[in-house]
């Protein structure tokens, strides 16, 4: 017995000439109803039981590569038009399954495509650099340049006593300034973008290296040259300061269908025949 295991929603007329293959290499295809129609492949109910794949899902090799060939069956349909990815793992047990939650969340799915339509999603990181911020936090912190320079001017034992201020000082402003220049870019990024959401950014764990943004933003054609040139104008400003930014797009639209009363419902998608 198969599963229908369903990457993402499409508009029905949907070119399929030259689609990559997807997960186990299975092959892609459409299952259409009325204007809308699911990517999918078929995949062995065995292997893609609840069961097998709580086991299988803690093998990262095994999991990284169906990832891949999720992405790469979404990125490619994005290249083509609008897509509304689903969550990876998203099974059906048949095709009237399919075809039932295409009709079912005909309207919702139409808005979905037409609004995550109107651009491509791209993806920035920014970091703080501690080591190299510290030697620049002068130019960034009008506190620690006044202190930087009261300690310069200072007599020997004024300056012991304004450097162990400094170093106090210095580390609450790493922070501070960090967090500052994470909402300058992310303000100038947005303002570029038809929609950007947030991602949590994780305690850090040690090292020199600390994330402070983490976002996708939904761009569109025509105003892609704008974000551009707004993220080059922070680098120039900010990557020689103790900042690195990490720029990656575009990507299927994964951002702005998840977790959203317009997302495709795969909450359960599995169910008796």
């Amino acid at each position: 017995m198969d599963l229908l295991y369903v990457y993402g929603i499409v508009p029905t007329a949907l070119d399929m000439t030259g689609a990559p293959d997807g997960v186990e290499d299975a092959s892609v295809s459409l299952v259409r109803a009325g204007d809308l129609a699911a990517l999918v492949s078929r995949v062995d109910a065995d292997a893609y039981a609840p069961e097998r794949l709580e086991q299988a899902t803690a093998d990262v090799s095994w999991l990284g590569a169906r990832a891949a060939a999720h992405d790469r069956v979404l990125t490619w349909a994005s290249d083509r038009g609008p897509v509304a990815p689903l969550p990876i793992f998203s099974l059906f047990v048949d095709r009237p399954r399919v075809e039932a939650m295409l009709r079912d969340r005909a309207e919702v799915l139409a808005r979905t495509l037409a609004r995550v339509g109107a651009g491509r999603e791209y993806a920035l990181r920014v970091y703080r650099l501690d080591d190299a911020l510290r030697d620049a936090l002068g130019t960034l912190s009008p506190e620690i340049g006044a202190l930087e320079r009261d300690a310069a001017a200072a007599s020997p034992g004024q300056r012991y006593l304004l450097q162990k201020k400094l170093e106090t000082a210095r580390k609450s402003e790493l922070r501070r300034v960090g967090l500052a220049v994470a909402r300058e870019v992310h303000a100038a990024a947005s303002a570029e973008a038809l929609a950007a959401v947030l991602d949590p950014v994780a305690a850090p764990q040690g090292g020199t290296d600390t994330l402070v943004l983490q976002a996708a933003y939904l761009v569109a054609p025509a105003s892609l040259d704008a974000f551009r040139a707004a993220l080059t104008d922070a680098d120039r400003r900010y990557a020689g300061r103790g900042f690195r930014f990490e720029f990656t797009g575009p990507w299927p639209p994964y951002h702005f269908v998840r977790d959203g009363a317009d997302a495709p419902d795969a909450s359960d998608p599995v169910g008796a025949p």
